[in-house]
């Protein structure tokens, strides 16, 4: 059994809230610049003040009263990541309510077991699309009042229905709330079964904000800090750098279309930036498809592997050669900085979290100036239990855990975590909240290694483990990411359960194809085809043999098929967070793995 504590003091109240923290700095100084909204028109970031933010909030916090949200009740939010979003959120909060997020791409299905299996009264939909998926639900949510659009004006809405609200009972609402309240239930996306709710209390909010503010001081805490936020505000890291933001001196924005994701970072110039493994690679990858081909090509991968050449030198006792340096200097002026200017000019740290990132990706951006600290969280654990540091830093690990943070890996290699952002238990689920915690400690399902130097190292999940026909144990993960570093690669699920040796099902990444195929001489032509198309398919089984070679015999992937269907979150193959639903996605395509073993 390996175990390791961060021993670092934290300075918290235990029993103040999120609100508490709003509070302090909005007295502290309402001048302060909080967040930046993009203007209507044009490309232009407008300033929100602290003080200007807890105007907006506090008359939005009337209007939930006056709309009849009592203390305690919990209020919907279903919604792309936005300003109105965390507006929401902290309203919430302010008049002592529970706020529960709902992906914007849920099913129906979905909904109705969030709505009632939390009890949502109120719930605040992005647009009349959404809107009537919830409206639909009719007696089937006997608990919902009301769903406000926020497209149609409903922050403005609620101003006007506060304006009878006094100011002194809205004050009583607020100093009442505690730690020991319920923040907000956050429903995991889940890879199988119904969704859990996770019960995450003011406190554990509280407790790792103020540890994050330590660990984190020279990414989120200097006097130039801005971060723009485009993953989803109703998972668990989103919400946690929300708060986070409001007691450090970070400036935040928000991004709520992706497709104008590196239009809007060239514009808001963050110092830092959060995303999962995808988001990643799908810049190099894209990067990858401009250079085109012939010569620009040969100088962008060329430059890629002087950047992590230089990157894994940065380890070594020596540093980077002489003649190391020199060829990083002409490969930065050349290709590299022409993609740090795209991410912004200013970016000095991006923190990777949600799944492995792997270590070419780490050492590519490293290689190009850009600090990828990847870190390791649940929604249990309120996001982030470990992270790699500006200072103390890993590739390939997922760094240290945060202060006053305990990791133990047991006998069998899962890790199990203490500490204050711990949840307590699931909603109204005692059986899969006892399923998970053992003698205080919360049993994460993930598996790892402590190295000597207190560095957290994931090698899967316990659920995910492949045991081969000849009793060899693989963790399908190094496997996976290794075959998604091609540029056409969307999407990778090994199998082999019981078979006789490791297969693995592609997917095809559509928006890449085109590119790809035009810089190799290909003609034309679609996923489905491409995925019949010998010169394609050779391309993959470079691919795979690459990815081999990190892997014993008995670990490599013998076998693949190319799937004309993606995995995405609307075929039910995806979750939120872009994690594969490993058993819906073999079941889904059982007829596919027969036919790699010879069963059809």
């Amino acid at each position: 059994m390996q175990e390791t504590t961060n021993t670092m003091p934290v300075d918290w109240d235990p029993d103040m809230s999120i609100t508490g923290l709003l509070r302090q700095k909005w007295e502290a100084n309402p001048a302060k610049v909080q967040w930046e909204r993009k203007a209507s028109l044009g490309t232009r970031w407008v300033p929100v003040t602290i003080g200007q933010f807890v105007d907006e909030v506090r008359q939005a916090a009337k209007g939930l009263m006056a709309s009849g949200v009592q203390r305690g009740d919990r209020v919907g939010i279903m919604a792309h990541t936005s300003y109105e979003w965390t507006l929401l959120d902290f309203a919430s909060w302010w008049c002592g309510a529970i706020p529960v997020p709902v992906y914007e791409t849920s099913s129906a299905d979905q909904v109705e077991w969030i709505v009632n299996d939390s009890g949502i009264s109120l719930l605040f939909a992005e647009n009349a699309a959404l809107a009537s998926l919830v409206r639909g639900l009719g007696e089937r949510a006997p608990t919902l009042r009301e769903v406000l659009v926020i497209d149609d004006g409903a922050v403005a809405e609620l101003a006007v229905r506060g304006q009878g609200v006094a100011d002194a009972e809205l004050e009583r609402r607020s100093l009442a709330t505690r730690g020991d309240d319920v923040a907000t239930i956050i429903y995991t996306s889940g890879t199988t079964g119904r969704p859990k709710g996770v019960v995450l209390w003011h406190r554990n909010f509280v407790f790792i904000t103020h540890s994050g503010r330590l660990g984190f001081a020279d990414v989120v805490n200097k006097p130039n800090s801005r971060t723009l936020m485009f993953l989803p505000l109703a998972h668990v890291f989103a919400r946690f750098i929300e708060v986070l933001a409001v007691a450090t001196t970070t400036v935040l924005a928000h991004s709520p279309d992706t497709r104008n994701l590196i239009a809007d970072v060239g514009t808001f110039k963050p110092t830092y930036l959060l995303a999962v493994p995808r988001v990643f690679e799908k810049i190099y990858n894209s990067a990858d498809a401009k250079a085109g081909n012939g010569l620009k090509q040969v100088m962008f991968r060329r430059a890629a592997k002087i950047a992590i050449a230089y990157s894994r030198a940065l380890e070594e006792p020596e540093g980077p050669s002489a003649a190391l340096k020199a060829q990083h200097a002409l490969a930065d002026r050349l290709v590299l900085a022409k993609l740090t200017h795209l991410l912004g000019g200013k970016l000095e740290y991006a923190v990777s979290g949600g799944a492995p990132l792997g270590e070419r990706l780490g050492h590519f951006y490293r290689g190009m100036g850009v600090n990828i600290l990847e870190g390791y969280g649940l929604t249990e654990t309120t996001a982030p239990l470990s992270c790699n540091l500006s200072d103390r830093s890993k590739i390939g690990t997922v760094g240290v855990t945060f202060p006053q943070t305990s990791v133990r890996v047991d006998d069998g290699g899962e890790i199990l975590v203490k500490g204050e952002h711990v949840f307590r238990g699931y909603h109204d689920n005692p059986e899969a909240t006892a399923a998970v915690m053992r003698d205080g400690w919360f049993a994460t399902g993930d598996l790892g290694s402590i190295d000597d130097d207190g560095f957290l190292r994931i090698t899967g999940r316990a659920k995910e483990i492949i045991v081969t026909a000849g009793g060899k144990n693989v963790a399908p993960a190094l496997l996976e990411d290794r075959l998604r570093g091609h540029p056409i690669v969307s999407q990778v699920l090994a199998v082999g359960d019981g078979k006789p040796f490791i297969a693995a099902l592609v997917t095809l990444d559509p928006e890449m194809l085109p590119g790809w195929l035009t810089n190799h001489g290909l003609p034309a032509m679609t996923v489905a085809q491409a995925a019949k198309d010998e010169r394609v398919l050779a391309a993959i089984d470079r691919a795979v043999t690459r990815a081999n070679d990190v892997v014993s015999r008995a670990e490599s992937i013998r076998k693949f098929t190319v799937l004309t269907e993606e995995f995405t979150e609307a075929n039910g193959l995806l979750t939120p967070s872009l994690k594969i639903k490993r058993r819906p996605a073999q079941e889904r395509f059982a007829a596919e793995i027969a036919e790699l073993y010879g069963e059809a």
